[in-house]
């Protein structure tokens, strides 16, 4: 257990001493975060067997999953109070529309591609890990999108709209890469199952949008009975803990297997907290300050858990060449279609597709889920070698293009160090 606490110390300190060489090439903070995760990992420092210096094994990378659930949890409530009613009126309709077409269009591309190779070069990979792939590529990563917004306080237009889109997105990809799987499963076997590939992603969003409203509605009730600003975030901690708990449930009625998304639980559960609750904005300032070295250990274990063995497969590289490749055509063009078709200034209609290319914690998760294919493995290492490519590129990214709308003001050096003042 010491080890744990020794790794965690020497996560938040290598990513913060990485920030400030990426600073000075005008890189986001999380591509620092990520990069320390890599040289910490099992296939660089962690690899010389140190105790403490790093992560020694993916296994020692995996025992921390609950640190890095707990983290998606507060990100995903942070962009739940972005749902805020008067946003909702003033965009609500265009971001379901381009959240759910840009998704749409993303795993169509990639589909079209990947079996497009398969028929080429059907030994390389078969339909069904084409479809899925097709899928996953649709889920786009909220994580990294929210920590550029917050270091560089971005707002504007493109922000508020990005905000919605991610949340959306991530509701659009579940359903699709459960339909999806569901396909690709039958065709493996042979068989379809009407309650894998309809029932069960359908009642998985309904029982989280379920949950997540409850535990919103909860926490206003009880954070009425404190009106200390210390004992209010106590409470507001305490609730997405519990919250982040509670999504992890499975059970089954009958044949019905149920369980929950954590991001959707949680994005609801903000959700509601902040549109029946008066004083959500200031609690919130103070639980982001609370959560930032959660945050900061959320990407430096995801770094660590970065496979690098996937670069040695010629097969991997190459259907994730394609993949990446695909991918971002169909975020590009199928969000610039999509803002074209809700009528969305230029700026926005050229840069939001740029936004949404970084990927990670959730295709990891429907990847570890795919690996149950028969040729799973290919789909698992595709997902792996992407996710590498996006999140080291996909938040620089995401910053020139707010940049590019000028939502992002230009950085002056600041400082929070405040001298003793003497009597």
């Amino acid at each position: 257990m010491e080890m744990y606490l020794v790794c965690l110390a020497a996560a938040l300190v290598g990513g913060l001493m990485l920030s400030r060489l990426t600073k000075l090439f005008h890189l986001p903070a999380v591509t620092a975060y990520l990069v320390a995760g890599l040289i910490l990992g099992p296939f660089c420092l962690g690899a010389l067997g140190m105790p403490g210096l790093g992560f020694n094994s993916l296994a020692q990378v995996e025992g921390l999953s609950i640190v890095t659930q707990t983290a998606l949890g507060f990100i995903a409530f942070t962009i739940g109070n972005e749902f805020r009613l008067c946003q909702l009126k003033a965009m609500g309709s265009a971001a379901i529309i381009i959240g759910i077409l840009q998704a749409v269009i993303t795993t169509v591309v990639v589909d079209v591609v990947l079996i497009g190779l398969h028929l080429l070069f059907p030994t390389v990979i078969s339909i069904p890990c084409a479809i899925t792939l097709g899928a996953i590529a649709s889920a786009t990563a909220p994580a990294a999108t929210l920590m550029v917004i917050r270091q560089y306080k971005a707002d504007g237009p493109l922000t508020k709209l990005l905000m919605l889109v991610v949340a959306i997105d991530d509701a659009v990809g579940l359903l699709l890469f459960s339909v999806s799987f569901g396909v690709a499963t039958a065709l493996s076997h042979g068989q379809i199952s009407v309650l894998a590939v309809v029932v069960e992603p359908i009642l998985e969003i309904l029982l989280s949008l379920v949950l997540g409203g409850a535990m919103g509605w909860l926490l206003n009730w009880v954070e009425q009975f404190f009106h200390s600003r210390s004992k209010r975030m106590t409470i507001s901690v305490a609730f997405v803990l519990l919250t982040v708990g509670l999504s992890m449930l499975e059970f089954h009625i009958g044949p019905v297997h149920c369980c929950f998304s954590l991001l959707l639980v949680c994005m609801m559960t903000g959700t509601v907290f902040c549109n029946i609750c008066d004083t959500s904005e200031e609690l919130m300032d103070r639980v982001d300050g609370w959560t930032m070295p959660l945050n900061i250990l959320f990407f430096v274990i995801s770094g660590a858990e970065l496979d690098l063995q996937v670069l040695a497969h010629p097969v991997t590289i190459l259907v994730g060449v394609l993949y990446i490749l695909a991918r971002s055509a169909g975020k590009y063009y199928g969000a610039m279609a999509s803002c074209g078709l809700t009528k969305q200034s230029k700026p926005i209609t050229d840069n939001l597709g740029i936004t949404l290319l970084p990927q990670a914690g959730v295709a990891l998760g429907m990847a570890l889920t795919a690996a149950t294919l028969p040729d799973g493995a290919l789909a698992r290492n595709v997902v792996l070698f992407a996710v590498l490519v996006y999140e080291l590129v996909g938040p620089a990214l995401t910053k020139r293009s707010l940049l590019a709308v000028g939502e992002i003001k230009p950085e002056g050096r600041t400082s929070a160090r405040k001298l003793n003042e003497g009597a």
